[in-house]
Order: structure tokens, then sequence, then C-alpha cells
């Protein structure tokens, strides 16, 4: 029996006064009791939109339902059950409902969590608001024992602490526990596990599945990820343009796509796709020819305690990391969420101070220099960050973001010259001139990281950090981003430090490939050998828990 049916259901956004996005275009799907749907496809195909008025979370003053019925066997507290749709019930039933009966892993924990009140308190919160018999004690021992559940380490210490104080993977899992809490009959996940490395994403996909078994639960899985897919669906809906172009059995689905559009996804995932050719950098570089040399780096963070605030020990976040990054190779860091990975990238390009060691720029010592004498330096040396949304002004068009960092360094006669090369970087990362005079929220997430990535090249860099910038985008915007990066490598001679928890994208990509554990590197070398024949068991551990197509 279907717990959850969606009948011809129409969602339409209203852009202005007059017009009209349909969002959602008259799709039909079940959901059996027990039953994992997957659902996929590209940023805007409507994926968050169909999920969000399943639990009728859009605002209602730009969102309407001409069409459609999406009907759900709500199983009543008081007992027994009835069949409801919740486009039409009524605020106090949809209430209940959300959160008890279908609950919400959001895509972006960093904005779905309340920025003033510790974890602790957020899941407390959710328990006592649908149980409100839990006493604060109780309540505190099942938020705990839920926090334990999603792998947070020290979970009784950890439950006090606020969202800035935990990485992007850890926020994700405060998330994932905050909805299984009250463990309900479905469960909406929204690229849950887009921010977590592979390790934690394979516990929380079995903790996923454990909890359906042992509680019957349903999931609705929102993904971009195959290798998630085929290890989790029972049933894939591929969404385009707002319609469902195709649904069916998983292996039905992954094995035998019907529909052009789902056979171009399969395409572009990274195991798909085909391996680029050697790359041979045009300059003969030697072989000890180095972009960066760093020797016994340590950024160690305070911990203080008491009334005094006194330090009491370190969070050894770099800890005696030596490595030396080749000229014109990518570079791939890997390891899981905290490990240190993020840190080190900024380390050596000096946003975040090192504690102590030697981090040398073609010979030139870095460490220890001011902003000030650190600003030739910049020019040479950026970044790509994880998140395109919080890295761009919101308020800056993007010919001003792009144009910022030229008049800083001097690049450029005059404003109409950078404006030009703004233009034609924002050519070669595939975007249009005439986007130049567009606001960031007015593009796609892969947009926004291609316009991340101009940001950085405008400067024409010798070294840039990517970091993390393919983990939200979908396949086929990833398969475009590799290549470009292929491209600008080939053509700049550019050397890439590439920091991701996606190891489909390092076998493809990456040339070498360094794993960090606990802020010290356990492994590195080729990325042939690190990831084709691994030495160490971290590391074995690590490519055992990639979710592959492999059927």
């Amino acid at each position: 029996m279907a717990l959850l049916s969606i009948e011809n259901l129409q969602t339409h956004l209203r852009v202005g006064k007059k017009e009209i996005i349909k969002a959602v275009d008259g799709i039909n799907l079940e959901i059996n009791k027990g039953e994992t749907y997957c659902l996929v496809g590209e940023s805007g195909s409507g994926k968050s939109i169909c999920a969000l008025s399943v639990i009728q979370l859009l605002p209602t003053g730009i969102s309407l339902h001409p069409e459609g019925k999406i009907l759900f066997d709500w199983a009543k507290k008081e007992g027994g059950s009835a069949i409801v749709d919740t486009l039409t019930l009524e605020d106090d039933d949809l209430r209940k409902v959300r959160g008890a009966s279908i609950a919400m892993i959001f895509q972006e924990p960093m904005t779905s969590l309340n920025p003033v009140l510790n974890i602790g308190e957020q899941i407390v919160e959710a328990i006592q608001l649908h149980h409100p018999d839990t006493s604060d004690s109780a309540a505190k021992a099942q938020a705990i024992e839920a926090m334990d559940q999603v792998q947070i380490k020290d979970a009784a210490r950890r439950f006090s602490d606020f969202p800035h104080q935990l990485s992007g993977g850890q926020r994700q899992r405060i998330m994932i526990a905050m909805a299984l809490a009250c463990k309900p009959d479905l469960l909406i996940a929204d690229e849950p596990t887009t921010a977590l490395d592979v390790t934690v994403q394979a516990e929380i996909l079995t903790l996923m599945k454990d909890l359906q078994k042992d509680i019957g639960m349903s999931i609705l899985f929102i993904t971009h990820d195959f290798g998630v897919v085929a290890q989790m669906a029972h049933t894939v809906g591929v969404m385009k343009q707002g319609k469902i172009v195709e649904q069916g059995k998983m292996r039905d689905v992954l094995m035998n796509p019907q529909h052009e559009y789902t056979q171009k996804l399969l395409a572009s995932v990274p195991e798909n796709l085909e391996k680029p050719a050697k790359f041979i950098p045009e300059k003969n570089h030697a072989d000890d020819d180095n972009v960066f040399e760093i020797k016994d780096l340590n950024v160690w963070f305070p911990i203080r305690t008491g009334v005094f605030r006194k330090v009491s020990d370190h969070i050894r976040a770099v800890d005696g990391v030596d490595l030396n990054i080749k000229r014109g190779t990518i570079l791939s860091l890997v390891g899981e969420s905290g490990c240190g990975k993020t840190t080190l990238g900024r380390a050596i390009i000096q946003l975040q101070e090192p504690t102590s060691g030697s981090v040398k720029l073609d010979g030139e010592e870095l460490v220890g220099l001011s902003n000030k004498e650190l600003v030739p330096y910049r020019k040479r040396m950026q970044i790509a960050f994880q998140d395109p949304q919080s890295s761009l002004n919101p308020r800056l068009q993007i010919v001003t973001t792009l144009i910022e960092p030229m008049t800083v360094h001097g690049i450029g006669e005059n404003k109409e010259e950078r404006i030009e090369r703004a233009a034609k970087v924002l050519e070669e990362m595939q975007l249009k001139r005439d986007h130049l005079w567009r606001y960031p929220h007015e593009f796609s997430g892969g947009q926004k990281q291609r316009i991340g990535l101009a940001r950085a090249l405008v400067l024409s860099p010798e070294f840039i950090v990517c970091d993390e910038i393919t983990s939200a985008l979908d396949v086929s915007v990833q398969a475009e981003i590799l290549q470009l990066l292929l491209e600008i490598r080939k053509k700049q001679d550019l050397t890439l430090l590439f920091i991701t928890h996606n190891i489909a994208v390092v076998e493809y990509l990456s040339d070498e490939t360094v794993v960090m554990k606990a802020g010290k590197i356990v492994e590195q070398g080729l990325t042939t050998d690190v990831c084709g024949n691994p030495q160490q068991a971290y590391t074995q551990k690590l490519l055992e828990a990639v979710p592959r197509l492999n059927l």
C-alpha cells in the first residue's frame, strides 16, 4: 500500500507581478511503505520544489498548486490512520504531520540550523515539540543518542556546541539526527550526504537503511550521486524541467535507461567519463620543480577552559605536514570531515596563519610575512571556495566581484579594460558576457561555482586551491566543471590543489593524491597507486566506502 501518492502535481512559482514558473509540471509518483524512492535530475529540475510541496514549506505568497493531490497515509497520534491531502490540510494538522510523521533533511545545514541556539537545544526542541510529555532529561538523552547514531564523536560534550563550531559534514549530521529523532513514517532527504565524506556517507546511508527496517520508514531521497542511488533506491524517478521523464525499478533505470536525458546523466558520472590523456606541461618542468615546498607545517587552535579562559590544550588541525606540490600538476587532498584538509589548503596560501613550520612559494618563505608583505603573492595563489553562495557578496554585481581583485593588483589600464578581461574569463567559464550585470541570486549553484572560479582566474594565478568545488553540483555540471579545470590547466599551466571527498572525481581528475587523517598525511603518491593499490588501512577504508555504480 502506498504511503505517499502524488497525482498530477503542479507547483507554480510567481516571479514579479506577472511571470509564472512551472517548477513542478504534472508529476505522478508513489512511495510504498518501507520503500526508498530516489529522485534525480539536474539543478533547477524541480526536485526540491517537489519535496517542499509534499511538506508544504513553500512560501504561500509566491507559490500555488493549480492542480494535483498529495495523498499521505497519516497515522495519527491518538490511533488509527487517515488518507489526507497535504495540500488541503488545516495548519494545526499540518504542524502535527511535519516532523513527527514527515521529516525533512535540508540540503544546506548552515542556513537550516539556528545560529543562536546550541545544537543539543535544537534537537531537544524537535523531540519535545512532537512528544511534549518527554522530560528535559529524557529528551537530552534521546538527543545525545541521535548524535551518537550519526557518528558525532563525544556527543555529550558536543551537545552544547553552536553550529559555527562544527564542520560542514558535522552540521549535516546534526540535521540528520534532528530529522530521525522522532522516527517519522516518511523521511524526505534533500541531498543529505552531499557535504559528507565517503566513510560518514556510508555510515549515514547504512543508518537510514537500518532505521527503515526497524520502523518501516519510507524515504524520498533527492540526490545527484548515482552511486548512492544504486545503493539506496528501490524505485528511481528522473526529473527534467518540472516533469518526470523516466521512472521505474532501480536496476531497470540504471542498467537500461530509455530516455536520452537519463542516458546523458549516466554518461556524466566520473566512472563513465573518458579518462583524460596524461597531461604533460608545455614547459619542461623538472621532477623537482615545486611550486610549494611545505615543511613541518602546524596549525593548532587553542582550547580555553575555566573562568579565566586559560589554554588547556590544542586542536591540532594540521600537525607536522611535509608536502611538495609540483608545478603543473593536479594534487588531490582527501580525507574525512574535520581531518584538516581545508585548514591545510588555507594555510598554504596564508589565509590561515600557521602556528609554526615553513611554506615556500618558488623558494620564497611565506610564513611570518605581514598582510602587506603578502599582497604581491596573493596574485599568484588563489582559492575557489566550497560554498559559492556564501563566498559571493549578494549586494555586488558580478562585474564588481571580478574587477575588484584586478584593481587591487593593478591589472588593466582602466576600468573598461578590466571589464573586458572579466567578460573574457566569464566566457571561458562557459557563461555569457551579459551575466556581468547580474547579482549572485540570479544564478544556479553550478553557475555560481563557475563565477567563483572566474574570480580566481582573472588574476592569472600560478596556483589555485579548489575546496570541494564540485560537492554540491549535479553530475552533468560536475563533469563540465572537471573538464573545464583540465582545459584551464592545459592552457595556463596551472597547478591545482583539489580538496574533495569524492574518490571518483579524484580518480578521474588528479595526477597525485594525498590522504589526510587527524591533521597528518598518512599516504601520498600517484593517484593510480594510491587509489589502485592503497597501502594504509585508512586509505583502504576510504576506498571501500565509496558508493559505486557497479550493479
